[in-house]
């Protein structure tokens, strides 16, 4: 039980590596909120049990986001954890992508982890100043931070900046915060298994996501959670403002012929 005692935030809980995330803090003792537009969060909630709580919340939304963290610390105390883990994946390149839909992304993939690290970081200062220990904000961004797809612009734009964000973070306020960016591969969540089911064959799109990752296969979202959790954990107190990619290897290797 290494949090016992500790809140934390999961933005995007409702599915994915947020619902995995929220699911393990709870296992390890912490005392969890859910952010998140999806109401299936507020099921998890009632699965966990008495120590999580939905918070329905447009983390895109200042307004939304400085009440959904009020909300929290009045229920369960002090933050001592954030896990900026909502986003959305948008397809387009520069030149045919609306304003609407590069708007949309990195409002939901950047503008958010902003915002809940503004309301956030000060219950955080509050609760090192008054002998409660660090806090920790982990960002999620992606292995396209490193390398893109084609047809991406606006979200490897987002992961891309995330990791700007995650540095400023890190040096602004150490040594009470510390802040790392986790940067997935490919992961087996609901959003992934929507957009394959748009291919006229899926299960060639999903044979091919595995193949990308050297290790054969895609991750898993528990695979995610766990990262999440030693990030955040006293294990990890020596890493600050470092992406930490978890990505089955892809992105390592060049064209070429295989050696036999």
């Amino acid at each position: 039980m290494q949090f016992q005692d500790h809140v934390v935030i999961v933005t995007g809980a409702a599915k994915g590596i947020g619902q995995a995330t929220a699911r393990a803090f709870a296992r390890e003792g912490a005392k969890v909120a859910l952010f998140d537009v999806d109401d299936m969060a507020g099921t998890l909630a009632q699965q966990i049990g008495k120590q999580a709580q939905f918070f329905r919340c447009d983390v895109s939304r200042s307004d939304q986001v400085r009440s959904a963290v009020d909300a929290a610390i009045r229920a369960f105390g002090p933050i001592s954890v954030l896990v900026n883990n909502a986003g959305v994946q948008t397809y387009g390149t520069c030149t045919e992508s609306s304003e609407d839909l590069w708007d949309r992304t990195i409002n939901v993939n950047l503008k958010s982890q902003f915002l809940c690290a503004k309301y956030v970081i000060p219950s955080m200062l509050q609760r090192a100043e008054s002998g409660g220990g660090s806090g920790v904000v982990v960002n999620l961004a992606s292995v396209q931070a490193f390398v893109s797809q084609h047809n991406v612009a606006a979200y490897t734009t987002s992961k891309t900046a995330i990791l700007g964000l995650t540095r400023s973070i890190a040096v602004d306020y150490a040594p009470r915060v510390r802040c790392v960016a986790v940067c997935p591969g490919t992961v087996d969540t609901p959003m992934l298994r929507s957009a394959i089911e748009e291919s006229p064959n899926p299960q060639e799109v999903l044979a091919e996501c595995n193949a990308m990752h050297p290790v054969g296969r895609i991750g898993t979202a528990d695979e995610i959670a766990e990262l999440i959790l030693f990030l955040a954990s006293d294990k990890a107190s020596f890493i600050t403002g470092q992406p930490i990619r978890i990505d089955g290897g892809l992105g390592l290797s060049i064209g070429g012929s295989k050696r036999g």
